[in-house]
């Protein structure tokens, strides 16, 4: 019994999501969102993300309220019926024109990459994009929208698993586990081991000294 409560608050949930989004009345809903905009090393994952609504994927939610793994389970599910594209803006770009540039970088080409465009996409926070897709941008819309929770979703995964296999090439950081963020482990490796070329320069600075951009 306890069971079937938690799974119709799931659906209950996943509903909800879907409803935010049917409210704009388009065939064509795309969520954008992305993963990394914080972390000291590696790049900052970007999805846009069309998700049929007929059959709902039920748990879908803000990648940052699923344990890592559910967001696995449900990244394969949305795989097999979305229109979606990753991008991934690496840090020499995000050192080069700072992180909501690449951010904003990031969204325009996976807007651009899917197969289908969009009528409308549903934007988590992030105003000012150079593209000819009509947008809206939401505070919070992974929490509020279907497609932006799914993207939101896609997006983390890729990157986890990014920094999973940059763990393998440079140990001594954590990135395995701290995903790239600036925990007191990774600063104290930063200051003990210097930057990896994966490290943000711009985002560094006041831990290592004399690092080139």
């Amino acid at each position: 019994m306890i069971k079937e409560n938690k799974r119709e608050t799931a659906l209950q949930k996943t509903q909800r999501l879907i409803e935010f989004d049917k409210a704009y009345n388009v065939k064509a809903l795309c969520g954008v969102d992305e993963a990394g905009r914080g972390p000291l090393a590696g790049p900052v994952a970007v999805c846009a993300c069309i998700m049929p609504i007929e059959i709902p994927i039920v748990g879908i939610d803000d990648s940052k309220k699923l344990s890592e793994k559910k967001r696995e389970e449900l990244y394969e599910k949305i795989i097999q019926v979305a229109d979606y594209c990753v991008v991934l803006v690496d840090r020499q770009t995000i050192d080069g024109i700072n992180i909501l540039q690449a951010t904003k970088l990031g969204m325009k080409q996976a807007l651009d990459g899917l197969k289908t465009k969009p009528e409308l996409a549903v934007i988590d926070a992030v105003k000012g994009l150079d593209t000819d897709v009509r947008y809206v941008s939401v505070v919070k819309a992974d929490a509020k929208s279907y497609c932006t929770a799914a993207a939101s979703i896609l997006a983390k995964v890729t990157r986890d698993r990014i920094m999973r296999d940059m763990d393998i090439k440079y140990p001594q950081y954590g990135f395995a586990k701290n995903k790239g963020y600036g925990t007191s482990v990774h600063i104290e490796a930063l200051k003990n081991y210097g930057a990896c070329p994966e490290h943000r320069r711009t985002f560094i600075k006041n831990f290592v000294d004399a690092v080139e951009i």
